[in-house]
């Protein structure tokens, strides 16, 4: 394999991206390292030749955040190593899987696998664009089996609505638009991944077709880069079942796979007549082929006719029209102990999410290349074997789990309330009861149902359906009966499909997308359809889900904690927190309540009972309260008496000096002739000097004889 130097730059957006090969990482098939500014990224590609024959496509992409990428040394204690790879690597290597799996050879089965290792961030250029770009060029570089490169591009849309190409990571965070989008040569549509602040569908459309041009010119230039590298694909083995095998089991099977299909049975049922059918299969070929190769062409033939039975006859296996949504239904408050509860049903996919809510103390913290930051919602999601009626060991969420987690908590984050009108902190746990296709978006829906129930003031419901797409292979793009669309696929329909098109949103617009595909790229201009079709059936869920509960709760739960905010001065931060942290602390351990501050000075005080809450909030308050000349005190109690005067509590934390002389018009010589420790008294506040708070109770008093 050619291990040259190559060297490459072109122009992206306002940086130059160079591309590398030839130095790091030579027993690599490839290895490419990619710079952006200041972010650089590796990326790797290794090839293993299957010695036996697999069962499925053993693709491995890995993207690997380094925190001495951002200078940075882990903040735990003991551990100083990284740990398990975080949700957002996880999420960031789906994406680049999602642009690179179709790409392979149909009958490739060679054991391979991509990691992406981020080097170095400037905190400035996104290091999972440069992954993609990286990826693909290893690979296209590479003498790996590759029908690539795809071009991909992050395309925005800025708060007066023009596109930003390549947005830098700080100015993401103010976008209304995220969308990631990955093409081929030919304007195919290869992955996508986004998330949106209810935009239009036409938007997306138009962002999508902006970015093309763009897309293109990456392909470009990944091509000119591994034309000079000048590697070779290799002749890989071809595990593509064999034809006169296939037309033998075809001859046996078809026809009862088709009988199956068209049952219009339950999934259960399915699974046992499938079972049934491989059984006999297995029977009637023992001892001439294998089970894996039996088996491998029964999927062959389930797709084929499956194919066949919705382009051909427009049917579906279940029965529904190619746009029919499976039955709704859905139940709120089903969990009386949590803070918010809901059931949605989509056929007899089920999923049950529960809503917990607590003090914004408990915001997630996570350490990444870039620092530390906090998370104030999060969403789980967990699918236990029993959803899919199999058994299995629990070994807590997968990448799956995670990923659909994911989609979940960036479909719901537009419409939540602001942080200073809703301090919470929201954790949104999904967990998958049934599956049958489509559980990321009925969590999507039940995460919906279940934050209104807890009374979360959101700002619109949110639902999300799927759409699918079968193809007739042997036809061509734009030939009539290419390819059907399917709305709301089941579980047999999306193993067998070619597209899972998955968008979420309002009925104003687009919250969040995510797509990938089975085939080489689908052309651009299917998408109206498919954004038309996924916002029609969006509507319709709306409708269902608002015939149970049509707004958030007004009340939150009788259990959630109760928080309110109360804004102070920043240079009172100190004087709320102590030395040390005393003064809070003893404002906590009195109250039982907790109290958070953050650094712009806004107080957030929870409690599980009211009492605790108001005694918290009165002894902030009496602290940080900024008293006025010529404020009027109604009850404020005399603390303790002096020669000079008596010391006057003006609120639960502060206390002013009432000077013998202004405790009355008449003359005294001992102030305990008018006040005794407890008595409650009204004064005027006649000056402020930093801390020190002078009053008068004769100014409120109306001038006596002796003193005129």
């Amino acid at each position: 394999m050619n291990i040259k130097e190559v060297r490459k730059e072109m122009q992206l957006g306002s940086e130059t991206l160079v591309l590398e090969t030839g130095k790091l990482a030579q027993q690599a098939n490839c290895a490419v390292l990619a710079t952006l500014g200041g972010t650089i990224v590796l990326a790797t590609a290794v090839s293993v030749p299957a010695t036996e024959e697999p069962n499925w496509f053993p693709l491995r992409v890995d993207y690997e955040e380094k925190l001495y990428a951002g200078g940075l040394i882990k903040s735990s204690r003991f551990i100083k190593r990284e740990g398990r790879t975080s949700d957002e690597a996880i999420i960031s290597g789906r994406l680049i899987d999602h642009a690179l799996r179709p790409l392979f050879p149909k009958d490739y089965m060679d054991d391979t696998q991509i990691i992406v290792t981020v080097l170095q961030v400037d905190s400035k250029n996104d290091p999972e664009l440069l992954g993609l770009i990286a990826a693909n060029t290893a690979l296209a570089a590479s003498n790996i089996p590759f029908n690539g490169p795809a071009g991909s591009v992050h395309v925005g849309l800025d708060q007066e609505n023009k596109t930003v190409f390549n947005p830098f990571l700080q100015d993401k965070k103010t976008l209304k638009a995220n969308l990631t989008v990955s093409f081929l040569k030919g304007k195919k549509v290869l992955a996508m991944e986004g998330d949106f602040h209810q935009i239009p569908e036409t938007k997306l459309f138009e962002l999508m077709t902006e970015a093309e041009p763009y897309a293109t010119q990456v392909i470009d230039f990944i091509n000119d880069f591994a034309k000079e590298v000048g590697n070779e694909k290799y002749v890989h083995k071809s595990f593509k079942v064999d034809s006169d095998i296939l037309t033998e089991v075809k001859a046996f099977a078809f026809d009862k796979i088709k009988t199956i299909l068209e049952k219009e049975s339950s999934k259960m049922d399915f699974n046992g007549n499938w079972n049934e059918l491989q059984t006999d299969t297995f029977k009637n070929f023992e001892g001439k082929y294998s089970k894996s190769i039996m088996s491998k062409c029964l999927e062959e033939l389930q797709k084929d006719a499956i194919r066949k039975l919705i382009i051909e006859d427009k049917k579906r296996p279940d029965g529904r029209s190619l746009d029919e949504i499976r039955p709704l239904s859905a139940q709120v408050g089903l969990l009386n102990r949590t803070h918010g509860s809901a059931v949605f049903n989509r056929g007899i996919t089920q999923v049950l999410t529960v809503v917990t809510l607590g003090a914004p103390s408990l915001e997630q913290t996570i350490q990444n290349m870039y620092g530390e930051s906090t998370k104030q919602y999060f969403h789980h999601y967990n699918t236990p074997p029993f959803t899919y009626g199999q058994t299995g060991p629990l070994r807590g969420p997968g990448r799956r789990d995670i990923g659909h987690g994911t989609l979940a908590e960036k479909a719901l984050e537009p419409v939540l309330p602001d942080k200073k009108d809703f301090p919470y902190t929201i954790r949104v746990v999904s967990e998958v009861l049934s599956s049958n296709g489509s559980t990321s978006m009925a969590s999507t829906c039940g995460s919906t149902l279940s934050l209104m129930d807890a009374g979360v003031p959101i700002k619109a419901p949110v639902a999300g359906i799927g759409v699918g797409l079968i193809v007739d292979e042997d036809k061509e793009w734009g030939d009539e009966g290419k390819y059907m669309l399917l709305t709301d696929m089941q579980g047999v329909e999306d193993a067998n499909g070619f597209m899972d098109f998955k968008l979420t949103g309002t009925r104003t617009g687009a919250t969040a997308l995510q797509m990938d595909i089975k085939t080489g790229g689908l052309p651009l201009e299917i998408f109206k359809d498919v954004l038309e079709r996924s916002r029609i059936a969006r509507n319709i869920v709306l409708d269902v889900m608002d015939k149970v509960l049509l707004a958030p709760r007004a009340d939150l739960s009788a259990l959630a904690p109760r928080i309110k905010t109360i804004q102070i001065d920043k240079e009172q931060i100190g004087l709320l927190i102590g030395p040390g942290g005393k003064t809070i602390r003893a404002i906590i351990e009195k109250s039982g309540a907790t109290v958070d501050v953050d650094d712009d000075g806004l107080v957030s005080v929870s409690a599980v009972n009211k009492d605790s809450l108001e005694m918290a909030l009165a002894d902030i308050l009496g602290l940080t309260k900024t008293f006025e000349v010529g404020e009027i005190i109604e009850d404020a109690e005399v603390d303790s008496v002096v020669d000079f005067g008596a010391f006057v509590k003006i609120s639960r934390t502060k206390t002013g000096l009432l000077h013998v002389s202004e405790i009355s018009n008449e003359f005294l010589k001992d102030p305990r002739e008018k006040l005794k420790e407890g008595d409650k008294i009204r004064v005027k506040i006649i000056k402020v000097d930093g801390e020190k708070v002078s009053l008068s109770k004769k100014q409120l008093e109306g001038k006596t004889e002796q003193s005129k």
